[in-house]
């Protein structure tokens, strides 16, 4: 028994030594690497899964496989990661290689392939254990922007077997970074009607006062009942000027620690929490990111660590205390700040708003059905984090749903009736968001059965039917009609659509499908020419464009190659 546990132990260590492996990965670029986006830092609706490293502001650098493996899947879309690699390692991981320009010559091969084959330019395929096998320090593909890329730059993950993307830089990717995170912004939380800050039941910021060694203080507060806190922080490395996520924020009372957010690992399907992680309200009104150091109902994210009391205090009269936050990079580098609390009891009139009429309860256990004339929105179980009054109003084919400041967990649904219009119109229809100033309407995915028109989103605020009868336009960019094109690499055409948005888009040459990438970014549809599918002199080339209502627009042209 005393052997069993012996190795049992031995074993625990040395897995727990091995869990990250320091020397296993190398690093998928040979430049020096700089970051534009730290692991796990907040981003529109989720945490960000990689490392974000900067490619010189250009395209084309070469990537290497971090180590020896085979690429376990390949994934080309027009969003997202765009161009997108993942290469899966003996030891277990997975690394991710995203927004790439384009792939090594054999895998590019293979992938030009399956395009052709299946007639698309967005494919998703899963190559076996052993048709691409890599080693470590091949080069796999070049950098690139494509997808949802804001600039050029490698987007890079490592991936346990469970599909959990892991910081990068637990397995010794390094990143010089001597400098401490620093505020912006600090605010101060009552949990419910009982609790008072500075005499107040609301949301209040406080004034931070920087210190010469990089720390902050604030003014003492007074404060009773249960109060929580929320940090606006961000982190720079040495090399880079850009404000990016930190790895750790512990909040301590009077010395014991009460609450902790370890931004390490999470999985997928969790990352959506974000939104009940921030105080969703205040990024939505002043576009600053409030990571709330408390619990809420509803939230089940993995990161928060070592949380007492859901990471609320308890402050009572008479009493003084000292509530610290402790904000670490990776590389240690930590930032405090200190709240001096005074508990002093008083009693506050809380207003309450009985005049509002169009306000519904939407509650987090039961499915809530609002309806107006044609109109109608459902909310689902569990669509909502917890109960909450929201306004709803709907008249001449509109409706206004609350303002975009809940955070939801799932979509709800929006239904029109469409059977008063005319049958030549419904086919134009859609389910259109307004936003912006000028409240300009933006496509829904909508979906239509017999007179009913279905969308399902996540974003409050106003809806309408919006109306498409305008084709999309087809231009080229670098030829025209019966131009010789033998000295050209790649042929253009620039296509877009006024309101509904471009669904899709099908080009041949001669009858026979073309592979042409499509560059949202941009507007662009590119041949290349190095495809070896266009091998005759005169070539008739045909493209058809169809946006999200079905409105469709056809361009023809002829060139010559020789």
């Amino acid at each position: 028994m005393k052997k069993i546990l012996l190795f049992f132990l031995i074993s625990s260590s040395l897995y727990s030594q091995s869990e990250y492996p320091q020397d296993y990965f190398r690093d998928p670029l040979d430049i020096t690497l700089v970051l534009s986006g730290t692991f796990a830092e907040l981003r529109s609706n989720h945490f960000h899964s990689g490392l974000d490293i900067k490619t010189q502001r250009k395209t084309g650098l070469k990537v290497y496989t971090s180590a020896m493996g085979y690429v376990s899947r390949i994934k080309i879309s027009h969003y997202g990661y765009g161009k997108a690699l993942y290469v899966t390692h003996p030891n277990g991981y997975t690394t991710v290689y995203g927004h790439l320009k384009k792939f090594s010559p054999r895998i590019e091969a293979y992938i030009k392939e399956c395009q052709y084959e299946k007639e698309s330019y967005e494919v998703e395929m899963f190559p076996s254990t052993k048709e691409l096998l890599v080693d470590t320090d091949e080069v796999i593909a070049f950098s690139g922007n494509t997808g949802g890329s804001g600039g050029p730059h490698l987007h890079f993950e490592i991936r346990d077997n469970a599909e959990r993307p892991i910081n990068p830089m637990l397995f010794g990717i390094d990143i010089k970074d001597s400098k401490k995170p620093f505020i912006s912004s600090v605010y101060a939380y009552p949990k419910n009607e009982n609790s008072f800050i500075n005499g107040k039941n609301e949301r209040i910021p406080l004034r931070l006062i920087p210190k010469k060694n990089g720390d902050y203080k604030v003014e003492k507060i007074t404060a009773y009942g249960d109060i929580g806190f929320g940090v606006v922080s961000y982190d720079k490395q040495d090399l880079a000027p850009n404000n990016n996520g930190v790895s750790n924020i512990s909040s301590f009372l009077n010395g014991n620690k009460v609450f902790e957010m370890d931004f390490k690992r999470f999985s997928f399907s969790e990352t959506k929490h974000l939104n009940r992680y921030v105080d969703f309200e205040l990024w939505k009104t002043k576009k600053t990111r409030s990571q709330k150091l408390f619990v809420e109902e509803n939230n089940p994210l993995s990161m928060y660590k070592n949380v007492v009391d859901n990471g609320y205090i308890k402050v009572e009269d008479s009493t003084s205390s000292v509530y610290r936050i402790d904000i670490k990079d990776y590389k240690n580098n930590t930032t405090q700040l200190k709240i001096p609390i005074a508990g002093k009891l008083k009693t506050v009139k809380i207003k309450n708003d009985t005049t509002a009429t169009d306000k519904h309860l939407i509650k987090n256990q039961d499915t809530t059905v609002l309806k107006e004339q044609n109109m109608q929105v459902t909310f689902y179980t569990n669509t909502v984090y917890q109960d909450v009054l929201m306004d709803f109003k709907a008249s001449c084919d509109t409706i206004y749903l609350h303002k975009d400041t809940v955070p939801l967990q799932k979509s709800f649904v929006v239904n029109y009736d469409i059977s008063k219009y005319k049958d030549v119109d419904k086919s134009k229809l859609f389910i259109a968001r307004l936003y912006g100033y000028y409240k300009k309407p933006s496509y829904v995915s909508t979906k239509r059965k017999g007179d009913t028109l279905t969308a399902r989103s996540k974003t409050l605020g106003l809806y309408t039917l919006a109306t498409d009868t305008i084709s999309p336009e087809i231009k080229p960019i670098n030829f025209t009609n019966k131009k010789w094109l033998s000295k050209y690499r790649y042929l253009k055409v620039k296509i877009s659509d006024d309101l509904s948005g471009i669904s899709k888009y099908r080009a041949t040459v001669n009858g026979k499908w073309i592979l042409m990438e499509y560059d949202y970014k941009t507007n662009t549809l590119t041949h290349d020419f190095n495809d070896n599918v266009v091998t005759d002199t005169e070539n008739n080339l045909k493209i058809i464009v169809t946006d999200n209502v079905g409105n469709s627009s056809t361009f023809e042209a002829t060139f010559f190659r020789k």
